[in-house]
Order: C-alpha cells, then structure tokens, then sequence
C-alpha cells in the first residue's frame, strides 16, 4: 500500500473522479461507498467482475459484492483489482495495476453505465392503498402475519447532473449510512444511503445482524429516549426479530448476544433496532455469514411474513421488477471485515433521470395512508440530497 499526500478535500475528490473517469472508459465495474459512522471513501473497481449463483463469502477474495432482491438471479462480484481508500485528504492506493498512474491520469467526465430503462411503472396513490388494503385482508384471514409491499416514483434529472456530488451530499446528511454508488455492464447504475446491516463477520470472529422495522419522522432537537412508538410499529419490528431468532434457531444457535430494541436515526428518519452478535469461534461456526445471509435475505422487514407466501402476495401485486431494491450489497473482506446491507434509500440512474424505490411495512392495523406517507418519507432521502 502507498500514499499519495493532498492538501484538501478538492484534491482528493479529483483523484477520486480521475479514477471513477478512467475505469469507466475501460468498462470496467466501479463501486464506491464509504462505511457508517466513518470518514473513509473507498473505490474498487475490476474489468471482468464476476457473477455467482451461490455465495461462500470466507472464500472471496477482497472486493464488493451486489446481490438482487430476487434470490433466484445471479449476484455479481467486483474483485479489487483497483482499491483506494481516501480518508483524512490522503489517498490509500491499496491495489492498482501497474500501468495505472493516478498523477497522470486526465480527469475525463464520468460515463457511468446504463441498462435499458423499463416502462414506467410508477404506482399510483390508489394502487398502492389498494395493495395495503388487500395485504391487510390477507393478514385478516391469515394467509400472512406481515407483507412489505414497495412502490416506484421515476424523476427527471438535468443532463449535466453529477453523480458523485450526490454520492458525497448523502455522505454528508447521513452519517450513519452505508452509502454506495455502484455502476457496471451487469447492473446499470445504482446509488443509494442504506441504514440496515444483513450481515457482518470480521477476522476476529465476531458476527452481526440487526432486525430494523418502524418509521416515522426525526425532529430536529428531539430527544430520542423519549420517543414514542406506536403498537404497530412495536409489531412490525417484532416481526423482524422474530424472524432472525427463528433463523438462528434453524441452525440451533443458542449463545447469541441481544440488545435493544431502542430507537434508532437513520438521517431523516427513525426506526427501531435490536443488534444481535455473535462469536463464531466460540460457537465454532466461522461460515455463520453466508449461513445467515442465505437464511435472511430477502428479510421480513423487506418483504414479510411467511416468506412465501409473501414473496407471493408480492409477485402478484406489485407491477415493477425490483430487481437490486431490497437485494444486498457491500464489501467482502475489506481491512479483515465482510459487511453487507440491505439495499434501501436507493435510486436507479438512467442519464437523464432516475427511478426511485421504497416500501413499508403492513401489519393487521395498518392505514393505506400512513403507509403512502411513509414510502414518501423513505423516498426524500434522495429527493432532499439532490435538492441540497
């Protein structure tokens, strides 16, 4: 690893373009994102990323990996052919071919990677209640306990609009975020500011997973050991825990840490969260990563309860494919750590505009309004970073 000393956040962010620019050119695969509740901006980026049907995370080398909402599709693997790491104003050059010379490289314009839009699914106010309405029945009649139906809203973007000054707006109003942007031949282009860890193993053996479910608006000043919640919401992240214990309980995991549930913001936003840990070489279990994201993904908190039968209830009622919504993507083996998250908070860029996708969660005392407020909610997460 080498350094390359600059003077301010100016000259990093050109390297950073310089580099983003470059391997676009060349086609490869870019992923850049910066960790929650860290400084740090890092980029990988490959020329033939790689697409896996099933995962063995403690077998990947170092690199980025994207998963699908749809578990039947293939995931696609960025190795770190390239890999800086920018934090305090000095660039990390981690790993880079030998021909790639950062202080020589022009600064070209981004030509980031699209995929063919779809026709505008965008889902209507009465759609959607309707969708809330016939997920209440369901529940009402017991064919589900929980179903986490998503609606899209597509926006126009000026021409000249920038995708990494939003990559680094977000950063800025969401600290606590996993925020990404992530282009390839594979994917199209996608970014987003996600609060919800799937799945954490690091090199000492420490496992983690959160079960995060309620919303509602943060007020600026509130203090957040007296926020109330409402008995839905208290519902709707039981759900959530429930289902990552009965998780554990599949594969007969008893010595498991838990904490919480305690309010939680997520910029804008405020949820509720349980953190469950565990040791995996006192349980000797060091594959429980890819056990657990197996098990997890898709989770009750993005898609319901039972699985299948929400997964049903989904592929009959919602009219838009969501394909990396509500999939998973992170770093593999990074600085000794796997972190993946849900994918939330995100947008699809297609140039000249983008698609944004967001959900909520229906319980038996659900109302088609609330839930519509929410999804807006979730929805401003972009809307307010590209208005800032």
């Amino acid at each position: 690893m080498r350094e390359l000393a600059l003077q301010d956040r100016l000259q990093t962010d050109t390297v950073l373009r310089k580099v983003v620019g470059q391997s676009l050119m060349e086609g490869k695969a870019v992923a850049v994102w910066r960790m929650p509740d860290t400084k740090a901006i890092e980029l990988i980026a490959c020329e033939q990323p790689q697409s896996l049907i099933e995962l063995a995370l403690e077998e990947l080398p170092s690199g980025f990996l994207v998963g699908p909402f749809d578990t039947s599709r293939t995931k696609l693997f960025i190795p770190s052919e390239f890999h800086l790491r920018i934090e305090n104003d000095t660039v990390q050059v981690i790993r880079t071919p030998a021909e790639f010379n950062i202080p020589q490289l022009p600064l070209r314009p981004c030509q980031w990677h699209i995929q063919k839009k779809s026709a505008s699914k965008e889902t209507p106010a009465p759609a959607f209640a309707d969708m809330v309405k016939q997920g209440v029945h369901a529940i009402e009649v017991g064919r589900l306990e929980k179903v986490v139906p998503s609606r899209v809203k597509d926006i126009v973007l000026d021409a000249q609009f920038d995708l990494l000054q939003l990559f680094h707006s977000l950063a800025d109003q969401y600290p606590h975020a996993l925020v990404s942007l992530v282009s390839s031949p594979q994917t199209g282009t996608w970014l987003g500011a996600t609060p919800e860890l799937l799945v954490a193993q690091n090199n000492n053996g420490m496992f983690a997973t959160v079960a995060l479910a309620g919303t509602q608006p943060f007020v600026a000043g509130t203090d957040l050991k007296k926020i109330s919640w409402t008995q839905k919401d208290i519902e709707e992240q039981a759900f959530v825990s429930r289902y990552i214990i009965n998780c554990f309980k599949k594969i007969r995991l008893r010595e498991y840490e838990e904490h919480g549930p305690r309010t939680y913001r997520a910029g804008n936003l405020l949820h509720l969260k349980t953190d469950y840990i565990v040791d995996t070489r006192a349980t000797h279990f060091p594959q429980l990563a890819s056990v657990m994201l197996k098990l997890l993904h898709p989770t009750s908190a993005v898609c319901g309860m039972p699985l299948e039968p929400a997964l049903a209830f989904l592929r009959a009622h919602e009219a838009h494919d969501r394909e990396l919504y509500t999939g998973f993507l992170g770093p593999v083996d990074v600085q000794g750590s796997t972190q993946l998250f849900v994918n939330l908070r995100c947008m699809q860029w297609f140039g000249n505009g983008a698609r944004l996708y967001a959900g909520a969660g229906v319980t038996a005392d659900s109302d088609p309004a609330a839930e519509w407020n929410e999804t807006e909610m979730k929805m401003n997460t972009i809307l307010k970073a590209i208005q800032h």
